[in-house]
This record gives structure tokens, sequence and C-alpha cells, in this order.
């Protein structure tokens, strides 16, 4: 499975408004500036996620878009589903031979348990000391 940009740049746009949730809209133009994407490109993507229902947009001078549930609640696989369609990791899997096909399946579980238990608040709460990441095991020339 790969996930595309538009699966990537569709988590950043989700991320930045749960980070925000609870503050009032979040435009484009400052997500896309904040990560240097095209502003174009994210308002293709916002389509779909308003379409699901995971995005709400607010008109006006201080418009822009909310989450419409809590953070906790919409996780990374609804969005990936929307953007890139199904999680399917090997095609034509019924004519693979036994155990190649109970090892996709396996991969397959896997990656949907990880992105249907990740939630995007859990996203936007991660820092880098999440990934074990410190100043301890940094150095310095």
């Amino acid at each position: 499975m790969k996930i595309s940009t538009k699966g990537r740049y569709g988590m950043t746009i989700m991320i930045e408004l749960a980070k925000n949730h609870g503050e009032g809209p979040v435009s484009l133009k400052s997500i896309a500036q904040a990560h240097d994407l095209s502003e174009h490109y994210l308002e293709q993507l916002v389509a779909p996620l308003r379409n699901a229902g995971l995005v709400r947009s607010i008109r006006g001078a201080y418009g822009g878009y909310v989450l419409t549930d809590e953070p906790s609640k919409i996780t990374a696989g609804d969005i990936i589903r929307v953007l890139e369609g199904p999680i399917v990791l090997v095609e034509g899997i019924e004519n693979e031979a036994p155990a190649q096909r109970e090892l996709w399946i396996r991969i397959r579980d896997a990656i949907k348990r990880v992105l249907d238990h990740t939630t995007i608040e859990d996203l936007a709460n991660h820092t880098e000391e999440d990934n074990g990441i410190s100043d301890a095991y940094m150095f310095y020339i």
C-alpha cells in the first residue's frame, strides 16, 4: 500500500484542524503557508473531506474549516479511506497460494489496525519525544 500526496496532505490538513480545534476556523491558506504546500491542491483535497462529513466550511473574512467532530473521534483510517479509497495491499489476493494470502491478509489487517486506532488527536499531540528522540542522544559537531 502506498499513500499518495492526497493522503499525506489530507492528513496534514486534518492534523492542523485538530491542533486548532475549538479555536475557530483555519484557512487553507494558513495551512499551505505553514507547510509550504499548494493552496489550490489543498482546496481539491478538502472537498472529499467535507463531502464525507469530516470537516465543514465557515464563510467570511475570518472563515476557513473546522472539524465536525472531536479530534479523538476521527481516525487516520477515516481520512485515508476518504482520500485514497479502501485499504488494499495486494490485488487479486484470492489467486495467491494459501500461505501468501495469509501473509497479505495479516499485513493488511495490521495496517488497518494502526490507522483505525490512531486518532488525529494523537497525531496533533505528537512530539519529538514520542519518538524516543531526545537531546541525550543528539550529537553536535
